[in-house]
């Protein structure tokens, strides 16, 4: 039992802040944003759409219910990864969706041919050498409410009270 105590008094505040830094408050999108969003991003069957962040699996249930895409939601709460489980199931999408628990910024992406984020700014300013540099050029990037600083967007859209924006992967020069 010390140790155990021992164990949490070292490890725990350090693992809680990493999650603090790295997390943000759930806030869910719309139905009226997550249908834009796909739309903006014309996202269709042939498509990965990953949803990092992805609280209750919306996005992505969405994506494979409405146009046939495959995706993958990845949220650092194993509560919201367990509910976005149910409401695939629910939906009649398990065999189009996956979601795990992981950290945004430590997982892979590079399959994903649109990735949605619904972050807040520091954290998508924190994304985007991850976004530029393990997506393929033409993946679309989407984001609700927040842009990415300096990256300018190739389009914006305001949708029932929430601010879109879409970016796209560019070719890297040789």
């Amino acid at each position: 039992m010390r140790r155990l105590v021992a164990f949490l008094i070292l490890v725990w505040p350090a693992a809680a802040q990493e999650q603090v830094s790295i997390n943000a408050p759930y806030v869910t999108s719309t139905d009226a944003a997550v249908s834009a969003m796909l739309k903006m991003a014309a996202v269709t069957k042939s498509d990965v759409v990953y949803d990092l962040g992805c609280g209750d699996g919306r996005i992505i249930i969405a994506a494979a219910k409405q146009y046939g895409a495959r995706g993958v939601g990845i949220d650092i709460n194993p509560e919201r990864i367990e509910e976005a489980r149910a409401n695939a199931k629910k939906a009649g999408v398990e065999s189009l969706v996956r979601f795990e628990v992981g950290d945004l910024f430590e997982s892979k992406i590079s399959e994903a041919t649109v990735v949605v984020i619904y972050l807040l700014p520091d954290l998508n300013l924190r994304l985007r050498p991850k976004l530029q540099n393990e997506l393929r050029a033409g993946a679309r990037v989407v984001s609700n409410t927040f842009s990415i600083r300096d990256w300018k967007p190739d389009r914006e859209q305001v949708v029932a009270g929430s601010h879109l924006y879409l970016w796209t992967i560019p070719a890297r020069r040789q």
